[in-house]
């Protein structure tokens, strides 16, 4: 289990794209998931992770940034179970699958 508190901030994309919510896993927290991910390529180097904010608890994955980290997607309908929104600082849970 890797426990992470991170603030959530949004991607402004093109309007095609969207808005996208993200919390950042630092580069030192990510070193277990960086190990999972070498012995399990996927696509974009992701890996499949089971989240929790509370008692919400969701399936998706984690992307890697150029610096080390990786990027945790927390769509709409997970903000909204949780209470959360951008800027606010969210403790999340990361179990790797």
């Amino acid at each position: 289990m890797i426990a992470v508190t991170s603030l959530l901030w949004i991607w402004q994309g093109s309007d095609a794209a969207g808005r996208w919510y993200f919390l950042t896993v630092p580069e030192e927290e990510s070193l277990e998931i960086r190990a999972h991910a070498f012995g399990n390529p996927r696509g974009f180097g992701s890996v499949k992770v089971e989240a929790r904010i509370d008692d919400v608890v969701w399936r998706t994955s984690v992307f890697p940034l150029n610096s080390g980290g990786y990027l945790l997607p927390v769509k709409a309908e997970v903000r909204r179970k949780a209470g959360i929104g951008a800027g606010d600082e969210v403790r999340v849970e990361l179990e790797l699958l």
